[in-house]
């Protein structure tokens, strides 16, 4: 072995270790990647005209296609491979975005580490309950995550950025708080490219599944019911947190009001309070999280360039302390069978709900600690 495949070995060593021992467990476990199942019957039903996509449901679990008729397109490659095979591609893909987010978050922070660092910190994230709940059920995070981070930190004044935002935004609706943040700050071209993208989804989704849109757009989308159960553990959103803590599987105005409130703190902090683009970006991703009526806990895979914010900035102790709350997966630990997530004490309602409760907590350190926002020319990412 020569001292270049010798250092090569070295550094990949960590990554390639920790990937391997998940696809270990993965194939151990034999993971039924029931989200990777969706996605294949949305995309077969979309190849068959799109009539039934969204009256199945699959898996043990009854799950029906949730997502706009536009990601029904996308998923009929899906439907080309093997399911053995399909499950293979879901998770090497998973795997390797997640070194691509960990490569991207320290780009949006300004961190600039050594390759043998990333495979060491790629390595580690892919423990990350969010992370790892996203590999198992074949989900589309990481690949959303990815998308919206790369095209959000590339130059200023890049050809069409604001797009590839406004196309995630057309796959999981969501993404599209990014938009209207880029409104906020002034970013005029790239909030109207990232609409176009998104509008270009939606017209694309019309003119192919014209049944299925109008279906989507007039009924479906206001189904939320469709997603899951709010109160369940999985369920990280600020209406998870106020579910679960009054016992009620429809919190109502109760968790409406302060989610409206939440909506305007973080994109006021995102906005105003936010010293650079990558402050706001990640205050928008924790908005978008908490006001979402569900956000499962894989949604939450925005903690990566978090932490790499958090790191960054000098707040090594809470970049820690959240690293081991985005791992403990304490939400798991309690009884969660059945109806008894809207059963759990009081003391054992933080641990049920972690991820607002951090959320939350970095918001309101953003609203009253982070000085205003002085000029636009002192608040874009920075690059090498």
């Amino acid at each position: 072995m020569t001292p270049r495949t010798r250092t090569a070995a070295i550094t990949y060593l960590p990554f390639a270790t920790s990937a391997a021992a998940l696809l270990a467990l993965c194939v151990i476990q034999k993971t039924p990647m029931a989200d990777a199942l969706v996605y294949r019957a949305e995309g077969a039903a979309a190849a068959a005209g799109g009539a039934d996509l969204y009256g199945f449901t699959v898996t043990a679990w009854q799950l029906p296609a949730t997502y706009p008729p536009f990601a029904a397109l996308l998923f009929i490659p899906t439907t080309w491979l093997p399911l053995p095979a399909l499950k293979a591609v879901f998770l090497l893909a998973n795997i390797a975005l997640t070194a691509a987010l960990i490569h991207l978050s320290c780009r949006l922070a300004g961190l600039r580490p050594t390759r043998a660092t990333l495979c060491l910190l790629a390595g580690g994230a892919l423990w990350l309950e969010p992370v790892f709940q996203t590999v198992l059920f074949g989900q589309v995070n990481l690949a959303l995550a990815c998308l919206i981070l790369w095209d959000l930190t590339r130059p200023e004044g890049a050809r069409a950025k604001g797009l590839a935002l406004g196309v995630a935004a057309g796959v999981k609706l969501t993404p599209a708080l990014f938009i209207l943040w880029l409104l906020l700050r002034g970013r005029r071209r790239e909030a109207g490219w990232a609409a176009a993208g998104a509008a270009a989804t939606v017209l694309l989704g019309a003119a192919v599944l014209p049944y299925a849109s109008w279906e989507f757009w007039t009924r479906r989308l206001f189904e939320t019911g469709r997603v899951g159960k709010a109160w369940i553990v999985d369920n990280q959103s600020l209406q998870g947190l106020v579910a679960r803590a009054m016992h009620a599987g429809e919190p109502g105005p109760w968790w409406a009001l302060p989610a409206a409130l939440t909506a305007v703190l973080g994109l006021y902090a995102a906005t105003r309070r936010a010293r650079t683009d990558a402050e706001g970006i990640a205050l928008t991703a924790l908005t978008m999280l908490l006001v979402c009526p569900i956000s499962w806990s894989h949604h939450w895979v925005w903690c990566v360039p978090l932490l790499a914010l958090l790191w960054a900035r000098g707040h090594h102790r809470t970049a820690v302390a959240a690293a081991v709350v985005f791992t403990a997966r304490t939400m798991w630990l309690l009884p969660h069978q059945g109806d008894l997530d809207l059963q759990l004490p009081w003391w054992q309602q933080p641990l049920a709900a972690p991820y607002p409760l951090v959320g939350l907590a970095l918001l309101g350190a953003a609203v009253g600690q982070l000085p205003p926002a002085r000029s636009s020319s002192a608040s874009t990412i920075r690059y090498a």
